[in-house]
């Protein structure tokens, strides 16, 4: 049998009466003369409770001198005791702090649990204010202030006092729309293929630029943000001065400029097929935009819900709703048919300006970039901060979603950032001065990166390698790409910088029939 409190076989073995249990008699007499007490139960212990066992006596040789060999072998025998005494006491702390954690995690999960019911009940009690609200006759000055709602307009928040406070809310049909649309939309995506049409990363490793499209005026280059709607092969820019361009890449012309902001327009988005536009800007608006038949594009809503500079736009899954977020840190989820703002979303833990947003794939998740160099990501259905990510550098200048869902992509002043959304943490940075755009192209197999140059790399999982493809320089002389976007199945990238153009990068003509070619075979 061996000692309780060493683990080896004692040398002078004894037992206690009280526990039955067997130690060595040195280690439990110093233990007992230190503490008084059984170091395994607890118990009080004296040496009267300690009873020797009779054994085979060893024999050790006679101590000699501490400077001799068996001096030392005794020295070193008495560290051991008292290393091993110490160790004893250190497991049995830890266990004790192992359960008052266990205890505090469990405290946590339960208050957690309160307040996010408490959040739905606050909700529930929101929605069935409005709803009265609806029913109760409207005053003359509140009839008056909705007048500015004509011609597409809304009035100012000036206007209407504590208008940031007088939100409808979404509804549980709202709700029940979106959860139907996540439901749909993730067992779509367990059924999803790589199409194969897509670029292969031999495609990519030889892309040069094949244009460049001077779009916006030259007394106030740049290009601050661009979307692309792949089914029509349409890209949207916005610019510094002011503007929106429609460009139709195949024929090389510009179809519509979109004229109405005061200042910057930091923001542009397709809403689905649908021949709807909108744009944010740093003169504080969103605009929705509408093809009026022949090509040109007219104001249908102006959107004064902000008091400061909006620097996002993102469409949700539905083509329904969007969000706008701005530096008044605020952001609001509207109805994108009536221009209406259904839930304008403040930030209650101090001042945050929201330099980004974007929807999950799904549609129940928002994440959103802030100037204090965190990520927030938000239940839509509940306008909850469900997660939050430290770690940048500066201002986050970007976010996107990959395709499957799993991950999320953050640009700022440091570089780039991958997260893990199932474990929530950091799994990959790409370190790059002042990165200014981010994106995964739409099959989600390829990462583009725009900050002094644009770089390409090729997906991969938590552990794998992201390997970079391509490299592609800013042609502008600028030295600052502010957004880039890959084409349908990657076949091109399109980059925006701080000059009026728009450059296309992709396979030279003949090169690219042969990549054809040679997907059709291998097909």
């Amino acid at each position: 049998m061996n000692c309780a409190i060493s683990g080896e076989v004692p040398e002078e073995p004894v037992i206690s009466t009280k526990s039955g249990l067997l130690f060595e008699r040195r280690l439990i007499e110093r233990h007992i003369s230190d503490n008084g007490k059984c170091p395994v139960t607890g118990e009080p212990l004296t040496i009267e409770d300690i009873v020797p066992i009779k054994a085979g006596k060893i024999i050790k040789p006679k101590t000699l001198h501490t400077a001799s060999i068996p001096g030392m072998l005794g020295t070193f025998q008495n560290e051991w005791d008292g290393l091993m005494l110490t160790n004893f006491a250190l497991e049995q702390q830890l266990h004790t702090a192992r359960q008052e954690l266990s205890h505090a995690l469990y405290q946590h999960d339960s208050a957690c649990r309160v307040i996010a019911r408490l959040k739905k009940e606050r909700d529930e009690a929101r929605q069935l204010l409005a709803e009265v609200e609806r029913h109760i006759p409207a005053a003359p000055e509140a009839v008056t202030a909705n007048a500015n709602l004509s011609n597409g307009k809304r009035g100012d928040d000036d206007l209407v006092p504590d208008a940031k406070k007088l939100r409808p809310g979404i509804s549980a049909e709202i709700i029940t729309e979106l959860t139907d649309c996540n439901a749909a939309l993730s067992q779509k995506r367990k059924k999803r293929q790589i199409p194969q049409t897509l670029a292969s990363i031999d495609a990519l490793e030889r892309f040069t630029q094949l244009s460049s499209h001077p779009l916006h005026k030259t007394n106030k280059p740049g290009i601050c943000s661009m979307d692309i709607l792949h089914s029509k092969d349409l890209i949207a820019t916005g610019g510094v001065d002011a503007t929106a361009v429609l460009f139709d890449r195949p024929s090389g012309q510009i179809l519509s400029t979109l004229t109405g902001h005061s200042k910057k327009v930091t923001s542009v988005k397709f809403v689905g097929d649908a021949d709807l536009v909108l744009t944010a800007s740093a003169d504080k608006t969103v605009r929705i935009w509408r093809d009026s038949g022949d090509g040109d594009y007219a104001c249908g809503h102006t959107l004064n819900d902000h008091s400061a500079e909006v620097r996002a736009v993102t469409v949700h899954p539905t083509n329904k709703y969007f969000v706008s977020a701005s530096l008044d840190s605020t952001w609001c989820f509207y109805d994108l048919s009536s221009g209406l703002c259904l839930a304008q979303v403040s930030e209650v833990s101090g001042k945050v300006d929201y330099t980004a947003a974007a929807f999950h794939p799904d549609g129940l998740i928002l994440g959103t970039g802030t100037s204090q160099s965190v990520v927030k990501i938000w239940d839509v259905k509940s306008q909850a901060n469900v997660a939050k990510f430290d770690g940048h550098t500066g201002e986050v200048t970007a976010i996107s979603f990959s395709e499957n869902g799993y991950f999320l992509a953050t640009a700022a002043e440091d570089g780039v950032r991958l997260w893990d959304l199932r474990k929530l943490r950091n799994f990959k940075s790409f370190l790059s001065a002042d990165a200014n755009s981010v994106e995964f192209d739409p099959s989600g197999s390829y990462l583009g990166i725009a900050a002094s140059d644009i770089r390409v790399y090729q997906t991969a999982s938590v552990k794998a390698e992201w390997n970079l493809v391509k490299t592609l320089p800013d042609l502008s002389g600028t030295g600052k790409a502010t957004c880039v976007k890959f084409g349908q199945d990657a076949q091109y990238v399109a980059v925006g910088s701080m000059d009026r153009n728009l450059r296309i990068f992709g396979l030279p003509g003949n090169e690219k029939a042969n990549a054809d070619e040679d997907s059709a075979q291998e097909s």
